[in-house]
C-alpha cells in the first residue's frame, strides 16, 4: 500500500523524536545556570558530555545521561584559568592541586620569569641545594620534559608554561650582569625556539629579579620576536611597580610594538602609597597602547597585598649574582653594612609580614611583622632584614601591606583584565602546613566572585565568568578551552553565586574556598559535592607553537 506524503512525513518526524529521546551521553549536567564564558547574559540549559568533550548545549529534555548532576539554581561555567600560577613545585608533591581546584581553576599557567626548564646540570644542582619543605629529584632537562613528567606523575588540572627569560640567561650566562655576545644570543633564541615547539604559551620575565632583570629591552626584543614567530605571548613582571611604574610600563609596550607580539602585564599594579595615584596614568597608558592597535592585557589577584622575597628589599648589586653571591656579600662588614645603609622600605615595617622560611628554627618568627622582629632584637628595620637573610640563608618569603582597595577594584573593571593568584596550590595538610603564605593561594578566585562580584557587585557575575575564561583562554591561543561549546573540552565547574566564598585569611591562610560544587576536568570529575575525588585527568596544554602530534 502506497502511502500518503503526508503520513510518510508524521512517520519520520515520530522516527526522528524518538530517536532523539533516547540520545544518551556519559554525562548530562541538567537545570544549570549557564554562563558560557563569552560574558553574554545565562541562560537555564543542559550541557552533555561524552569522554573528555562537550558534546551538546541546550535544551536536553530529550536526552540521557550515564550520570546526571542536577544543577538546579547553580551556576555552570568553563573551567578558570589561573593566568600567573606558582604550583610548578607543590603540584610535585601533590599533584590534587586542591587550593585552586575548590575554587573552580582548571588550568594552571607558570613560568613567570623562571621556569622549570631548560636546565643544564649546574642549574639542577642550584635547585636541589635550595629546595626547602617539597624535596624532589630533578628527572628532566626542557621545559616539554617538566610538564610531561607531571602529567605522567598525576595531575588534577591541567597545566602550560611560558618558557622564562630568567632561566634561559642562567642557562647560557649564569648570574652575569652584562649583555650576551652574538653567540650567547643566539643560543638563548634556539632554546627559546625549542621551548615554544615543545609547546610553551609564549615568553616571560620577571624583571625585578636576577638575572631575568639583567636583560636589556633589545635583548627581550629579539627573544620575543621567537615567541610571536610561534604565536606566543610576551607577559611581564614589569620592571618597576612603584614610582618609575609608567618607564616600566612603556618599556613593554615598546617590546611588545618592536616584536609584534600579544603582551600581558602580570598583576598590574601601583605599589606603595605614595604611587598609588600613578595607576589612572598607567590604565591610560594600556588603553592607548591598545587604541593604536598593540594586543596588550593584564591580569591580577584580588588582594591589597603583593608576597616575595624580603631580599627585593637589598640594593640591587647585593642580588645581582644570585643567592648565593648576597650570602657572600653579607658575610663582608663593609658590604653588610652598606647593604644596610642603601635599604629602601617602599612600604613600612610594620606592614611586612613575615610568612616562610627554610630554616625549621626560625619558623617561631612566621607570623610576625618586620617591625615587631626588629624591636624583639633591639635593632633597625634595615639591620633585621640582612640579619634574618643570613641566618634564614633564604631570600625569605613575606607579604607587603602596599595596595589600594579601591585600585583594586578601578583594575577589575578593566575589560582587558584576566585573573591570577600568584601562588602555589597547596593542601591544608602535610608539607604545606610547616609554613605561612599569601591567603591568594586559597582564595583569589572565590574572592573574586563572592566578594568583588556577588557583595561589592564591582562587575557583573557574567563579565566576572569572561575574565576567569574566556579572555585568557583567547589571549594564549589555546585550542578548545575557555567556553562551553559543543567540541570544547569539557572543563567545567558548577557552584553556588550565593555562597562562594574565601576563607583565607592573613593570620590563618590554610582555609579552602567554599561554594564551588563539582568541577571536571577533561570530562572526569575532580570534586564532587565540594570534595575531592582524587582523580588526576590533568593535561599538557600546549602553545599554538607545537610541533608535536
Amino acid at each position: 500500500m502506497k502511502l500518503k506524503p503526508i503520513v510518510l512525513a508524521l512517520l519520520v518526524i515520530g522516527l526522528f523524536i524518538s530517536c532523539e529521546h533516547h540520545k544518551s551521553y556519559d554525562l548530562v549536567i541538567r537545570n544549570g545556570i549557564i554562563m558560557d564564558g563569552s560574558g553574554e547574559p545565562s541562560f537555564k540549559g543542559d550541557i552533555a558530555i561524552n569522554a573528555d568533550t562537550i558534546a551538546a548545549v541546550g535544551d536536553l529534555k530529550n536526552a540521557a545521561g550515564s550520570m546526571e548532576i542536577d544543577a538546579s539554581g547553580l551556576t555552570v561555567a568553563p573551567g578558570f584559568i589561573n593566568m600567573l600560577s606558582w604550583a610548578n613545585v607543590s603540584l610535585i608533591e601533590d599533584g590534587r592541586s586542591q587550593g585552586d581546584i575548590r575554587q573552580g581553576v582548571t588550568l594552571e599557567v607558570m613560568g613567570e620569569g623562571h621556569s622549570m626548564g631548560p636546565l643544564n646540570e649546574a642549574m639542577k644542582l642550584e635547585m636541589k641545594e635550595t629546595q626547602q619543605n617539597i624535596n624532589y629529584e630533578i628527572n628532566w632537562s626542557t621545559l616539554g620534559e617538566y610538564m610531561e613528567y607531571l602529567e605522567k606523575k598525576g595531575v588534577s588540572t591541567n597545566i602550560a608554561s611560558f618558557v622564562g627569560n630568567g632561566t634561559l640567561r642562567e642557562y647560557v650566562m649564569n648570574y652575569e650582569t652584562r649583555p650576551p655576545d652574538t653567540a650567547e644570543l643566539e643560543k638563548m633564541k634556539e632554546l627559546t625556539k625549542q621551548a615554544m615547539e615543545e609547546g610553551a604559551v609564549g615568553l616571560s620575565t620577571s624583571l625585578i629579579y636576577v638575572p631575568s632583570g639583567h636583560a636589556k629591552t633589545e635583548e627581550i626584543i629579539e627573544l620575543a620576536k621567537i615567541a610571536a614567530d610561534y604565536g606566543g605571548m610576551y607577559v611581564s613582571h614589569i620592571r618597576d611597580e612603584e614610582e618609575n611604574l609608567l618607564e616600566a610600563i612603556q618599556e613593554l609596550i615598546t617590546i611588545s610594538k618592536e616584536a609584534g607580539v600579544r603582551s600581558e602585564i602580570y598583576h598590574f599594579k601601583a605599589s606603595g602609597t605614595a604611587n598609588w595615584h600613578l595607576l589612572d596614568s598607567a590604565i591610560q597608558l594600556v588603553d592607548n597602547a591598545r587604541k593604536q592597535g598593540l594586543p596588550i592585557t593584564t591580569d591580577m589577584y584580588m588582594y591589597n597585598a603583593s608576597s616575595t622575597g624580603l631580599n627585593i628589599l637589598l640594593p640591587s648589586w647585593a642580588k645581582e649574582g644570585g643567592h648565593s653571591k648576597t650570602m657572600e656579600l653579607i658575610s663582608q662588614s663593609a658590604k653588610r653594612r652598606q647593604m644596610i645603609q642603601e635599604i629602601k622600605f617602599h612600604v613600612p615595617p610594620e606592614k611586612i609580614l613575615l610568612v616562610g622560611f627554610r630554616n625549621k628554627q626560625m619558623r617561631h618568627l612566621i607570623g610576625k611583622t618586620l617591625a615587631e622582629i626588629a624591636k624583639e632584637r633591639n635593632i633597625t628595620a634595615a639591620e633585621a632584614v640582612v640579619d634574618l637573610i643570613q641566618e634564614d640563608d633564604s631570600r625569605i618569603q613575606v607579604v607587603y601591606f602596599s595596595m589600594s582597595e579601591e585600585n583594586i577594584k578601578k583594575k577589575l573593571a578593566l575589560p582587558y583584565m584576566a585573573i591570577c593568584s600568584d601562588a602555589g596550590s597547596y593542601t591544608t595538610e602535610g608539607v604545606f602546613l610547616e609554613q605561612s603564605t599569601h591567603p591568594r593561594a586559597y582564595g583569589s578566585f572565590a574572592r573574586l566572585l563572592g566578594h568583588f562580584v556577588r557583595d561589592e557587585k564591582v562587575i557583573p557575575l557574567e563579565e566576572a565568568i569572561y575574565k576567569l575564561t574566556s579572555l585568557p583562554a583567547n589571549n594564549l591561543k589555546l585550542k578548545h578551552r575557555g567556553a562551553l561549546k559543543e567540541g570544547y573540552y569539557a572543563d567545567i565547574v558548577v557552584f553556588d553565586a550565593n555562597t562562594i566564598k574565601d576563607n583565607a585569611t592573613f593570620a590563618k591562610p590554610h582555609q579552602y574556598a567554599t561554594g564551588m560544587k563539582h568541577v571536571f576536568v577533561n570530562g572526569t570529575q575532580v570534586l564532587k559535592d565540594g570534595e575531592h575525588t582524587g582523580a588526576f585527568p590533568g593535561r599538557v596544554v600546549r602553545g599554538p607553537g607545537w610541533t608535536g602530534n
